[in-house]
């Protein structure tokens, strides 16, 4: 297709700017669903809802645990998984195909709250104040699935539409394995490249971690806390447990201190002890210690590899223990299984999106390398097409008070339509 004249991409963004009141309108009523994990059904018919209003044909369908476990990919089944369906619309060309394919994801799931005390308003309120718009995943990334929805309606306003395949996935399961998206692998969608508009301060994502989930139980001895020298607290020998695993993070950032695209990065690969469980009397020694834990792996390291180093670290300290060398811990791999990415440079999706980018900023397009999982580590490794990773400033994501910048959501939906209009070209609605 020939490159948007100045004429159509003028239109374009103006388009998005007359548009701009309603995607707010729209991102904010995204927020106010709110839907922890497992909760979030009443979104997904929202966003299935307009995803038919618009003529894109929606689908709904599960994540299969057994089609999802013979993956490589797959995250792990926990009790907790979400059972939300995904959702899946497709927007056709009217003929043949004259530019490339496209798929727009976005994940609907967010994050838990914390305690709501310590929030300055209602989580999920929506509310606008000054150039911020504040809600669990405002920016994280429910303002990045309204801009999926928007950029195509900037088109539609301007009288045109692709004049190729778009395919929008909202998915869910993205902050814990990742089989959303998955799951829409699996069940053939596919495209020329990915674009997935998550909050990355404007810029695109160069590199990406991958993500393991693990949960290991240490069991005790339990006594009265008189006599607690004969018994054996869970807790303390859960902490030594890690201790190990302290040593073996420090151990795997010093190996990948030069991996590539990661070589700015002063600690990538964090160990994050999340959530504790333990004991049931305060006058009792614990007689069980269960913890869940995240930790991070770099490009080119698999899932299981790592895995199978963690859990010879957990044993070889056991072994090495009176008390555990008899009564082992246990490891459960129950949420992220998943292997990082590279943005190879120099491919024409980029080139593209960093034109739009400049059209639409008036800035180059610099890159990030990022230590959070992305989906779009589906598209990169089983797809192979360019996923990129593009998105707006956003602010305290899985924490307090989350926010968007309504300015930097308002730029990146320009450049998505005009992005979206020189990779998969334009014809008349």
């Amino acid at each position: 297709m020939p490159p948007l004249t100045e004429e159509r991409t003028a239109a374009i963004t103006k388009a998005v700017n007359d548009n701009f009141d309603a995607q707010l309108k729209y991102t904010q009523k995204l927020v106010q669903f709110g839907g922890q994990r497992g909760e979030e059904a009443s979104v997904q018919d929202f966003v299935f809802q307009q995803y038919a209003d618009r003529g894109f044909d929606p689908v709904k369908f599960a994540m299969v645990e057994d089609e999802l476990k013979q993956h490589i990919g797959a995250g792990r089944f926990s009790a907790t998984h979400s059972k939300a369906p995904v959702v899946v619309g497709v927007h056709k060309p009217k003929g043949q195909a004259k530019g490339k394919s496209l798929i727009l994801n976005g994940h609907i799931d967010v994050v838990p709250l914390g305690p709501v005390d310590m929030w300055t308003h209602d989580p999920y309120s929506g509310r606008i104040e000054g150039d911020r718009l504040y809600g669990r995943g405002a920016g994280d990334m429910r303002a990045g699935c309204a801009a999926n929805v928007f950029a195509l309606d900037a088109l539609k306003k301007c009288g045109l539409q692709p004049a190729s395949e778009v395919i929008l996935q909202s998915v869910v399961e993205e902050e814990s394995t990742g089989n959303g998206t998955l799951m829409a692998h699996l069940k053939g969608y596919r495209a020329d490249a990915a674009l997935i508009p998550e909050p990355m301060q404007g810029q695109l994502v160069r590199a990406n971690v991958g993500v393991l989930w693990f949960q290991i139980e240490v069991r005790g001895k339990p006594v009265h806390v008189r006599a607690m020298s004969t018994g054996t607290n869970a807790i303390d020998s859960a902490w030594r447990v890690v201790g190990k695993l302290r040593e073996l993070e420090e151990e795997w950032n010093q190996r990948h201190v030069s991996a590539r695209f990661f070589e700015e990065e002063k600690h990538p690969l964090n160990l994050n002890v999340a959530i504790v469980n333990a004991g049931d009397w305060a006058s009792s020694v614990p007689a069980w210690c269960r913890i869940d834990c995240r930790i991070a792996i770099v490009p080119g390291v698999t899932a299981k590899d790592a895995a199978a180093e963690i859990e010879k670290c957990v044993f070889d300290y056991a072994k090495s223990d009176a008390y555990l060398s008899q009564n082992m811990p246990t490891i459960t791999w129950n949420g992220f299984f998943s292997e990082g990415y590279v943005l190879e440079p120099g491919s024409d999706a980029e080139s593209v999106l960093r034109k739009a980018h400049k059209t639409a900023t008036g800035e180059e397009l610099t890159t990030q390398t990022s230590t959070a999982y992305i989906d779009a580590r589906v598209h990169s490794l089983y797809d192979k097409v360019p996923a990129m990773v593009y998105g707006p400033v956003a602010g305290d994501i899985h924490g307090f008070d989350e926010w968007v910048s309504i300015e930097s959501v308002r730029s990146v939906t320009v450049a998505m339509a005009l992005f979206i209009a020189e990779w998969c070209g334009v014809e008349e609605v």
